[in-house]
């Protein structure tokens, strides 16, 4: 994967007695995560199972002949993101300025930022990369006319002719950004059309809020909100508030990105749309809240298979100080708890390098900041010192950036490649 870097002992769960090693060149130290060649507890990415999931969302966006942008806060891997682009993704999206100078070392020449942009300096910030970046096209959101307000300021301060590309974002009420009615929307684009600031590319939403894991309630929900968006963008239309061609029509979480299909396949508007999916998390699933949520996926759209937790953490028993605990070396400062607690998924004792499945009832009960707590029964499969124990995450987010580097592992828990982060 591209581009390169230097791993060396600065990288938390790099071998301290081992040399400095080039990412592309890891491969060359056969080191095996159950021989015990690195330190625990180690974060690993399966490449079977990325490589399915990269395959998969791209295969399922084209399919129904929408673009995709990969969300890329959840990773900030430049190596994910050529990978992901090489893949076929239509371009990136990020939530922040920072987020987007990352994801342009992969080569994109396409994103959205799906976060509204309102500090000076990170409107300094995009001027710039815009100016340094030629054939670059960044389109950023709007909720607000005291947001449009600011840009103009910017404009006017740094006596710029900067015209920034934005979508107008429709929100959910009760929830995160996004203007709430339909004479907001009118408003905010009409302003939009008259600003020398700023050029209105289409209309965005987020329904991810709205999931509960629960087809009754998500269905009716995310089709309102579908309807509402499909309403603003025909009023807008009828207007002459959107641009010619193929205006962009942007959605689309992890959790429940087949409820908004109909609105980036246009929804029965008169016009051709860009639709653009903005998924995340997809590129490592994982073993908890979108494992549950791709279920019901599945089975909405009769689908025959979908996708693969890729990330797991790795870490050793170091105690059993009592029957029915013992305590792992893996804690919050290794591990995502931002949903759910991890769960235990494979377990290799001591001395083997053959992973299996984890007993069933043991359970990962507390995290401290370097400590797993694992309940079992001691009347049945017991944990000893030394043992390796493989621990599945819900939502992946959160795990990613506590991790400088991650390596990229085969079947056979071989290292055979590696990712670097940049939060």
């Amino acid at each position: 994967m591209q581009p390169d870097f230097l791993i060396d002992h600065h990288h938390k769960s790099f071998p301290l007695a081992a040399s400095p090693v080039q990412a592309s060149r890891i491969a060359e130290r056969g080191w095996n995560v159950l021989a015990d060649d690195l330190p625990y507890p180690l974060a690993v990415i399966r490449r079977s199972a990325l490589e399915h999931n990269v395959r998969w969302m791209q295969d399922y966006a084209q399919g129904r002949r929408v673009a995709f942008a990969p969300h890329g806060k959840t990773t900030m891997s430049p190596q994910l993101f050529d990978l992901q682009l090489r893949g076929g993704a239509w371009g990136l999206t990020f939530a922040t300025i920072h987020q987007l100078a990352v994801g342009l070392e992969s080569g994109m020449r396409r994103a959205i930022i799906a976060n509204q942009v309102v500090a000076p300096a990170d409107l300094d910030g995009l001027d710039a990369l815009l100016t340094r970046h030629e054939g670059l096209r960044v389109w950023f959101l709007v909720d607000s006319l005291a947001q449009l307000r600011g840009i103009e300021d910017w404009a006017r301060v740094r006596g710029s002719q900067r015209v920034f590309d934005v979508l107008l974002e429709v929100g959910i009420q009760g929830q995160r950004t996004g203007v709430r009615t339909s004479a907001e929307a009118l408003e905010l684009a009409q302003a939009i059309q008259a600003s020398a600031a700023a050029r209105l590319g289409g209309i965005e939403c987020y329904e991810g809020g709205l999931a509960k894991c629960d087809s009754a309630h998500d269905v009716p929900a995310v089709t309102e909100l579908v309807r509402r968006v499909v309403e603003i963008v025909a009023a807008c239309d009828a207007q002459g508030l959107l641009p010619a061609g193929e205006p962009i029509l942007s959605a689309g979480g992890s959790a429940i990105f087949d409820l908004v299909m109909p609105l980036l396949q246009g929804a029965g508007l008169v016009r051709p749309f860009l639709g653009v999916l903005r998924s995340g998390c997809y590129v490592t699933h994982d073993h908890g809240n979108y494992q549950r949520l791709l279920k019901l996926v599945e089975q909405r759209g009769g689908l025959q298979d979908s996708l693969q937790a890729a990330l797991e953490v790795w870490s050793m028993v170091q105690s059993v100080p009592e029957p029915g605990l013992a305590l792992l070396t893996c804690g919050r400062r290794d591990i995502s708890y931002d949903l759910e607690l991890p769960s235990v998924q494979r377990w290799a004792p001591r001395g083997t390098r053959q992973a299996q499945d984890a007993p069933a009832s043991w359970k990962i009960s507390a995290l401290n900041d370097q400590h797993a707590y694992l309940r079992f029964d001691p009347s049945q499969a017991v944990p000893a010192v030394g043992d390796r124990v493989a621990l599945g995450i819900s939502h992946p987010c959160t795990t990613f950036d506590k991790w400088r580097w991650m390596p990229v592992v085969d079947d056979a828990w071989t290292i055979v490649d590696a990712v670097e982060t940049r939060f």
